[in-house]
């Protein structure tokens, strides 16, 4: 028999996913592990999904994507991140995460570097490995409010860098970077050369700060920002997410394209855009409703003396139970969805500084997150959130 490509062996396995397979065989699960928003699709996002099927409009589109799709994403980005860019630099994919390999393919050779944070989504080391890259983390501490310390960025870069993975608002921290934090990076990039992935999936879904890109504040071109309809219009299955390329990358897109997708399927891009240019009141009715699990969350939180990263974006807790996980949060994380058939991510599976924490999803109803989290043992202390 012959041998597997050597590359795809090193592809990390995904502890989340470890824990949604076991609860899938459990009975009465409160599943806090999976970001998968609990709010239906606005029903004219639906209709233009379903519409597109019924028409039979089921042919190929453009590499880049359907240009009325590209042209109002394009006119999203002037309107609510400061960028300026022409419809040809947007380049629709198969979700977020097609996105992120596709500028991860563009930018990085086999053996090069990437830095990716630590805490940080497990699927920047998946994609990086995947592509034949190595996934260095950079380290982010809770004593500093989990922002990226400069000596540990410096400490972490060789010869062979040639990425940086930024992530604001963050999964799993919820964490927002501000300018001046932005700033420190991009100047960080510029002094190394690197390219700077940004994932901004999350951009919608701010509480009481702004959402800033960093390709707003980019002087040279090195920022690929990377999005998605899915956590923002509820479309986790549609699979339609965006990057965009610098004009001299269109001609090699449209063949990398071509050898990954092809395209992105017609009805779903005609949904996604009929989300980006109908009503938004479902997505202020979601911020709003994840804002009210936070806070709701942390309240429970603090009466259990319970350490915790009150988050500023996105609709994920970063939760402290190194009080009962022994040292081995991934352990712990099974026992507990066994024993209080409560399923969340254990903090290890976005790097090695989350032992001794949990991940928990509260995109759910409201009497769902409540349930789970008044089932995490008290710490006995008095605490107060970051």
């Amino acid at each position: 028999m012959p041998a597997i490509a050597s590359r795809a062996l090193t592809i990390p396995a995904s502890p989340i996913r470890r824990i949604f397979d076991l609860a899938q065989d459990l009975d009465g699960v409160i599943a806090l592990n999976v970001g998968e928003p609990d709010l239906p699709v606005a029903p004219h996002v639906l209709a233009a999904g379903a519409r597109a099927w019924a028409d039979d409009v089921t042919d190929y589109t453009p590499n880049g994507g359907i240009g009325a799709l590209r042209a109002a994403i394009a006119g999203k980005l002037a309107r609510d991140n400061g960028l300026a860019v022409d419809p040809d630099q947007v380049w629709v994919t198969a979700g977020g995460m097609q996105a992120l390999h596709q500028v991860m393919s563009m930018t990085l050779d086999a053996g090069d570097e990437v830095l990716v944070p630590d805490p940080g989504y497990v699927n920047f080391s998946m994609t990086a490995r995947h592509v034949g890259a190595v996934p260095v983390p950079y380290r982010l501490d809770p004593d500093d409010g989990f922002r990226p310390d400069p000596v540990a960025l410096e400490a972490a870069v060789t010869g062979r860098t040639r990425v940086l993975v930024v992530n604001s608002p963050s999964n799993p921290l919820g964490t927002v970077y501000p300018a001046p934090v932005l700033e420190h990076l991009l100047a960080f990039a510029r002094r190394h050369d690197l390219w700077v992935v940004s994932d901004e999936v999350y951009e919608r879904f701010t509480y009481g700060v702004p959402h800033v890109s960093p390709a707003a504040l980019d002087r040279d071109g090195r920022v690929l920002p990377v999005f998605s309809f899915s956590k923002t219009y509820a479309l986790t299955g549609a699979r339609v997410g965006w990057f965009v390329a610098p004009p001299q990358w269109s001609a090699l897109l449209r063949t990398a394209q071509e050898a990954v997708v092809s395209c992105v399927n017609a009805p779903a891009q005609l949904a996604a855009l009929a989300a980006l240019e109908g009503d938004q009141q479902t997505v202020a009715d979601a911020r709003e409703h994840y804002r009210a699990n936070i806070e709701a969350a942390c309240e429970l939180l603090r009466g259990k003396g319970v350490r915790h990263q009150r988050p500023d974006g996105a609709f994920y807790l970063w939760v402290d139970v190194s009080h009962v996980s022994g040292g081995d949060v991934s352990a712990w994380c099974e026992r507990f969805l066994v024993e209080q058939r409560v399923a969340v991510a254990p903090g290890t599976g976005f790097g090695a500084s989350g032992e001794g924490w949990v991940r928990l999803s509260l995109a759910g109803t409201r009497e769902d997150v409540l349930a789970g989290v008044s089932r995490i043992p008290s710490a006995g202390r008095v605490v107060a959130s970051r």
